[in-house]
């Protein structure tokens, strides 16, 4: 069942409860429906989980938390999809934001020689940030309906063949 594998691979509550980024949560983190696994939670928390790590900004992890909590859907799965945006996977990522963003505006390719400079960041998002922002917005809209649809067909599969499971178990104990 996807819960038991979900729960696998999650970190316990205190481990979030205690993290030095979602402290300042306090007491909304004692809600119970933020640590349950149904259908509609573990959806909901792909959806906030894509969404956000596809957001351009720093303590992504915190903002999907406020989410989270926000909209009752399991924190600990949302607060760890941010992940997917990782200092090693975010560069292609947002290159790829980028280049879809341009798409969409129909702007001309633009060559870029990147410079570790602060100057150069200044420089190069002054002329870049609408297709940027453009295609992180369109990315982590597709990815959070894309994950929250694929998480409810699994989830409405992994059910059915429970169900048929437990009824040819059924059926073997009386068939004579």
């Amino acid at each position: 069942m996807p819960k038991r594998l979900l729960k696998r691979f999650l970190p316990e509550h205190h481990v979030i409860k205690e993290h030095k980024h979602l402290r300042f949560f306090g007491e909304l983190l004692h809600d119970p429906n933020l640590w349950h696994m149904n259908r509609r939670s573990v959806a909901g928390a792909f959806s906030v989980g894509l969404f956000t790590a596809f957001m351009p900004v720093p303590f992504q992890m915190a903002i999907a938390a406020a989410i989270a909590i926000a909209s009752r859907v399991n924190l600990p799965i949302a607060a760890s999809l941010v992940w997917i945006t990782n200092p090693i996977t975010m560069p292609p990522l947002l290159y790829f934001c980028s280049k879809i963003g341009a798409w969409l505006l129909r702007e001309p390719a633009r060559s870029i020689h990147f410079e570790p400079t602060l100057s150069w960041l200044t420089t190069e998002l002054s002329s870049i940030w609408q297709p940027f922002l453009l295609g992180c917005l369109i990315v982590a809209t597709i990815s959070a309906i894309a994950g929250n649809l694929l998480i409810r067909g699994l989830w409405r599969l992994q059910v059915i063949r429970s169900w048929e499971a437990r009824k040819q178990r059924r059926n073997s104990r009386t068939a004579p």
